[in-house]
């Protein structure tokens, strides 16, 4: 037996093992998230957060609720190191299933004001969705829009569409509202906006102000972002809806129009920590906000970030200044109500 060629074969061996140990994926710079986004709605941010800084980033999507239930299931034994959803009631129940822990970066509090996140610094909103008023131009006075209580007046008697309450936006809208008038009024408030809905609730948001342009109803109850998108949208009828409805900006003299976040937490359980801090300062970033701005139609949440031209042309407004984690203290009593008003 030769054994210089024996040892050179282990030497050739011996190397190779090395070699898939220093590729080992223990040690690549990498962060992992769970994300209720649209892949097309986060990932480009993602990936340039890559380009720039090397960390790799594992995306997994669902939705809220699904992905909240994972997190749950996969405990400690969870490779996410961040949750980002789309609703501050989900960030408020991640928090209250004790998913989420604390995080204290400078550069976030910076970025973000002090209502657009947790008090406990348990997660941080990145992008505000408006939900005020769209109106048929046609048919609609938007003076006679002064604010949310106005629309459970007799003279919008089916005229009103909006989507059911299993909506996470409605029901965080009625939490609001509880917050700001008392759970007696809301739920007066809600008979008489019920009493006004033209038809049963049906579809999405975008849906609700297509029924606006084809005469369905005269105003609707929707996000921003969504009309953004159709504003953006080089489709025929998307662009007829646009050119036939118009944005009211409800509640200028009170609170100001109800707004929500999509937000981001640092999981109890991260194994990644120093990337998941470096991810989330990145999307606090007024670069990556703009980018929200620009390609989703979304209000940033950090105000040093510039608007969109689309944004910039729907004109300044108000916004309701009410904490977010209101929206979460109070959805379990939103639901109940919108379920006595027969919202359904």
């Amino acid at each position: 037996m030769n054994l210089k060629v024996v040892f050179a074969g282990f030497t050739i061996v011996l190397a190779f093992a090395l070699s898939i140990t220093a590729c080992s994926p223990r040690d690549i710079e990498e962060v992992n998230i769970y994300s209720s986004r649209n892949e097309g709605l986060i990932k480009p941010l993602l990936d340039q957060f890559s380009e720039e800084t090397g960390i790799r980033v594992n995306l997994l999507t669902g939705s809220g609720d699904g992905l909240l239930s994972r997190l749950q299931n996969e405990g400690r034994n969870s490779p996410a190191d961040l949750f980002l959803t789309v609703d501050a009631g989900a960030l408020h129940r991640a928090k209250e299933s004790g998913l989420f822990q604390p995080v204290h970066s400078d550069i976030l509090d910076n970025a973000i004001p002090a209502h657009l996140r947790d008090s406990d610094r348990l997660w941080y909103g990145l992008s505000m969705r408006a939900r005020p008023v769209f109106y048929a131009i046609d048919r609609v006075n938007p003076e006679e829009i002064t604010d949310y209580l106005s629309l459970a007046d007799p003279k919008w008697r089916g005229r009103i569409c909006v989507r059911s309450s299993d909506n996470v936006y409605n029901q965080s809208m009625v939490a609001a509202m509880i917050a700001h008038h008392g759970e007696e009024a809301t739920e007066q408030w809600a008979r008489g906006l019920v009493a006004n809905f033209a038809r049963n609730p049906v579809g999405g948001d975008r849906d609700q102000i297509h029924a606006v342009a084809s005469g369905q109803c005269d105003i609707a109850l929707a996000n921003t972002y969504y009309f953004g998108g159709m504003t953006l949208s080089s489709d025929a009828t998307n662009q007829d809806t646009v050119s036939k409805v118009a944005i009211a900006w409800p509640a200028q003299e009170s609170q100001g129009v109800h707004v929500n976040v999509s937000g981001i937490g640092l999981l109890q359980h991260a194994s990644n920590t120093d990337n998941a801090l470096k991810l989330m300062d990145f999307l606090a970033g007024v670069e990556a906000q703009a980018w929200y701005a620009e390609v989703n139609s979304e209000y940033p949440a950090n105000p040093n970030a510039p608007w969109s031209e689309v944004l910039e042309a729907w004109g300044e407004f108000k916004a309701d200044e009410l904490p977010m984690s209101a929206l979460g203290d109070n959805n379990t009593a939103a639901v109940r109500l919108m379920d006595r008003a027969g919202w359904r």
